[in-house]
């Protein structure tokens, strides 16, 4: 039996190179495929990887240049909907463009994110991708800027989606989707039903995702010349046990209301729920709609008006973009559009 030298005991380049009869050198050659190697050499290699079981080191690789390029996907919970296509969409195009794609789900821990991050720099992946709102605030943006000089100065680039961008002249490319103009539309359907005391469901305050559904949200109330009544405006979370007990809350508390637009279909999902268990039926009773889109917004029943966003086209464009595909400038900012879809939960109120 062959002796192992590495520390492990795993096999190295050079018991390789030892098997095969050359240079440590040639092995890397052989294996990186940069080289021009004859045909018997790359023969005699590959058998001796075979043989010896041998599994390049990856960080030794990142050093050198060679092997898969990789590119990084960063977000706050990898369980959300919606956030899975958007992972989908990245690995998708990854694949496609012959890129390996790893994902880091930070739990919304700062420090766990700047930690992966610094990780895929020394990795030298070709891109790393951030998902998902934030606070914007000086803090974020200094440190946010940072990391997209640091990446920068390794030759990868920073994508950010979702989230706030960083001013001119970071080295970061910022895909967004029309966050207010999709609440916007969406609450302006629900106001032409004839429905006018309209509760929202929404995230937390100093989330820019769930500020820019706020702002359409009071946008297409104001367009009416309307002002809503701030009793109606809620604050939670995205999830579905957000809007069960977001509902619950405004039932205790008496409030009135026709319609309920919830900040996301999973929030909806949970606020459908609390609805039925309270014996009020959906639309009948209460209307609601939600926003996202997700797959099982149609098998809600009823089934979900909501805002459509090309979640997985945002990932293949985050890709796309980051590889080099989506402009020459220091700082690109794209806008991708959402719509309306009307299904069977919002209906008419009041004779309109």
């Amino acid at each position: 039996m062959t002796k192992k030298s590495g520390e492990d005991g795993r096999s190295t380049i050079r018991d390789v190179a030892a098997r095969a009869g050359v240079s440590a050198s040639t092995v890397s050659r052989v294996l990186g495929g940069e080289y021009p190697v004859s045909a018997a050499t790359r023969t005699r290699v590959l058998r001796a990887v075979r043989e010896m079981d041998y599994v390049a080191d990856a960080r030794a690789k990142a050093v050198a240049g060679v092997g898969t390029p990789t590119l990084a996907f960063v977000l706050e919970d990898i369980t959300g909907p919606s956030f899975a296509h958007m992972a989908y969409g990245v690995e998708r195009e990854a694949a496609r463009l012959g890129h390996l794609s790893l994902v880091c789900s930070t739990d919304g821990d700062v420090r766990r994110e700047l930690e992966f991050i610094g990780m895929m720099r020394a990795q030298r992946a070709a891109a790393v991708i951030l998902v998902g709102g934030a606070a914007d605030t000086p803090e974020y943006r200094e440190r946010t800027r940072r990391v997209a000089d640091s990446l920068a100065s390794a030759g990868s680039r920073l994508v950010l989606c979702g989230r706030p961008p960083l001013g001119p002249g970071a080295p970061v490319t910022v895909i967004e989707y029309d966050n207010e103009g999709g609440a916007y539309a969406l609450v302006a359907h629900v106001l032409a039903q004839g429905h006018r005391r309209v509760l929202f469901l929404g995230g937390k305050p100093d989330h820019t995702t769930a500020m820019g559904r706020e702002r359409g949200y009071l946008a297409a109330h104001r367009a009416r010349g309307l002002e809503p009544d701030p009793a109606l405006l809620l604050h939670g979370d995205f999830t579905r046990d957000s809007g069960h007990r977001l509902i619950r809350q405004a039932l205790a508390l008496g409030l009135e209301f026709s319609a309920v637009v919830a900040a996301t279909d999973m929030v909806a999902a949970g606020a459908l729920t609390a609805l039925h268990e309270a014996g009020l039926a959906v639309p009948g009773d209460v209307s609601l709609a939600g926003y996202d889109d997700i797959p099982f917004a149609r098998d809600l029943h009823p089934a979900l008006t909501t805002v459509h966003v090309p979640y997985e086209e945002l990932g293949r464009l985050a890709v796309r973009t980051a590889l080099g595909h989506g402009g020459e400038s220091a700082d690109e900012h794209l806008l991708l559009g959402t719509h309306v879809v009307v299904r069977d939960s919002v209906a008419t109120h009041g004779g309109h």
